[in-house]
């Protein structure tokens, strides 16, 4: 394993612009903690987004549900697994390894949000922020991350199509969320900035960890050669 063969999953040339962009998701994610912490109740803006999504029929009903299992232990593992073997298969094992870490970590940091914040939602459910959306948000990142450093797009190309599947996907499932009415539209902003600031602070280590792992296997391969 080598540089060429392990390129980094953090393309040089995003980092400026992801940096400040996860420090402005994460300070999103402590306001509105803050703002609705041990709340029950929607805010004037949930109450408006509500009213308009909220309570969708068929055939939308069965779209949201759909959206819904992704989030799911069972879709979420199946999406995660696919996505893992994607990596392996075109040789991205730093990806892989983002996959794992990157959303693993943000899941992680939700459900430790939740239970700080204390929002909740229908009979006492804690919803601050949506697991779902900060799930779905993270892998869309992930893929993204994967295809800028593929295609070998340059920084204002890499991070439009970064926030780009951050956004389709953050809002496919949000509108899910919302639809069912599991959760207040700010559950799902909160979600959504919690993938934007986890899966790039994530990524950054992976890279040095693999950088480490590659230099000692260097170093190990000059000395039995000696």
């Amino acid at each position: 394993m080598n540089g060429r063969t392990a390129p980094a999953v953090l393309p040089p040339s995003l980092r400026a612009r992801l940096g400040p962009i996860a420090v402005l998701a994460a300070l999103v994610v402590v306001v509105l903690g803050v703002l609705y912490a041990d709340d029950s109740k929607p805010g004037v803006v949930d109450a408006r987004i509500s009213a308009a999504v909220d309570g969708v029929g068929p055939p939308w009903r069965y779209v949201a549900l759909a959206a819904d299992f992704l989030g799911e232990p069972v879709g979420a593992a199946t999406l995660v697994v696919a996505t893992v073997t994607g990596c392996l298969l075109l040789r991205r094992p730093r990806a892989a390894v983002l996959t794992v870490a990157g959303v693993g970590m943000t899941v992680g940091a939700a459900t430790l949000l939740k239970h700080l914040v204390g929002r909740t939602i229908h009979r006492g459910y804690l919803s601050y922020p949506s697991g779902h959306t900060a799930f779905v948000t993270a892998l869309a990142l992930v893929v993204a991350l994967l295809a800028t450093g593929r295609l070998g797009l340059g920084r204002t190309a890499g991070t439009l199509l970064v926030l780009a599947a951050a956004l389709v996907a953050g809002a496919a499932m949000g509108w899910a969320q919302v639809a069912l009415g599991a959760h207040y539209p700010t559950d799902v902003l909160g979600g959504w900035c919690t993938a934007l600031a986890v899966v790039p602070t994530t990524a950054l280590p992976v890279d040095r960890m693999v950088d480490r792992l590659v230099r000692r296997r260097a170093d190990a391969d000059r000395q039995e050669r000696r």
